[in-house]
């Protein structure tokens, strides 16, 4: 099998394509593309870490590192939970709104630009495409045995 016919292969150079697109941008404003996603997702009232994670797929140390980047910057900063103390919630400064109200623009352009070059059919096809691909990869269940190395 050519990986170059493989839906993943598309798959990951399409995302890795606009990542690196949405990184490019973010650091004319000092920010990274990671960082952008996180800063979308703290809301006004704070917003716990657990559901940062949750809501952005970011794996717990990885975002352990990109909020103390964030809180060294000045976007955010953390109070804990005087009722459970291992409860944290992350805030947005008022350097980090304005971050976060850049990030939003840069996705609201670039989905407008892409929307925009895409006719609604094949924007609709696609979304449908990427749900059923989100299913089936999480209801794959590998067929394969591997077998041990000796």
């Amino acid at each position: 099998m050519n990986q170059e016919n493989t839906i993943d292969y598309f798959l990951k150079t399409a995302w890795q394509t606009v990542a690196n697109k949405y990184n490019f941008i973010a650091t004319q404003y000092g920010f990274t593309q990671a960082a952008g996603y996180i800063l979308i997702n703290i809301h006004k009232e704070g917003t716990p870490v657990s559901q940062i994670a949750n809501s952005t797929g970011v794996k717990t140390t990885s975002l352990s590192r990109v909020l103390n980047n964030l809180e060294t910057l000045g976007f955010i900063y953390r109070e804990t939970s005087d009722v459970d103390k291992r409860s944290v919630k992350v805030y947005l400064t008022e350097l980090g709104k304005e971050k976060r109200r850049i990030a939003k623009d840069v996705v609201r352009e670039f989905n407008e630009y892409l929307e925009s070059q895409l006719p609604e059919n094949e924007r609709e096809q696609l979304v449908r495409t990427l749900a059923k691909i989100n299913e089936l990869a999480s209801a794959y269940t590998p067929g394969l045995r591997l077998e041990s190395l000796e």
